[in-house]
């Protein structure tokens, strides 16, 4: 009788420390409750603006080739510019120079966008145009990886944006038009070609 009653009693202390346990399990950790989880933060966007002098400069020149060349120059600058502020740890002055190089770009397409389509002229302007992003994108690439999310995001839009805009320089050289093969007259005095069997 004695041994039943301590097996009993055993038994309880077991039941009552493992829905002790239990019921601590399910409580929420104070100490998880204090801190919330960190959300990332982006830095604001970059201001796309061109700067005066280089605006006025712009809407100075009356020749279309010397405008898109510089634009390549001053977009050039700002960009060699973003990359030293970025080797200096300083990503808004970077931010504020990608901002510049994009509002140039996007300027000198919109320019290009209101030429004459088919003409040589314009095509050889979208080709400098190409060759230009084509050497930019590595840069911007590069740093982009060196750079904090919060503003590594901005310089990938601007990555995307000089990628359709090389995309929008080379669909010039294309036409609307679908040029077909010559059909290949039928000489019917020819044997048709033999057909190997398996």
């Amino acid at each position: 009788m004695f041994a039943e009653s301590l097996s009993r009693i055993v038994f309880l202390a077991l039941l009552i420390i493992a829905c002790s346990t239990l019921a601590r399990a399910q409580e929420p950790d104070p100490a998880a409750q204090a801190t919330p989880l960190p959300t990332p933060l982006t830095a604001p966007p970059p201001i796309k603006a061109i700067p005066k002098t280089e605006k006025l400069e712009l809407d100075g020149s009356s020749d279309p080739k010397q405008r898109v060349r510089q634009t390549i120059e001053f977009a050039g600058g700002h960009l060699s510019t973003a990359e030293k502020y970025t080797t200096q740890s300083n990503f808004e002055a970077a931010s504020h120079e990608v901002g510049s190089y994009q509002a140039l770009i996007e300027n000198v397409l919109t320019f290009l966008a209101t030429m004459k389509r088919g003409s040589n002229k314009t095509r050889d302007l979208y080709k400098k145009m190409e060759l230009a992003l084509r050497a930019d994108a590595p840069r911007l690439t590069a740093m982009r990886r060196s750079t904090p999310i919060e503003y590594a995001v901005w310089i990938k839009k601007t990555e995307d944006f000089a990628r359709e805009g090389r995309t929008e320089a080379l669909n010039s050289f294309y036409g609307d038009t679908v040029v077909r093969d010559p059909e290949k007259p039928i000489d019917k005095h020819k044997p048709p070609p033999k057909v190997q069997q398996p």
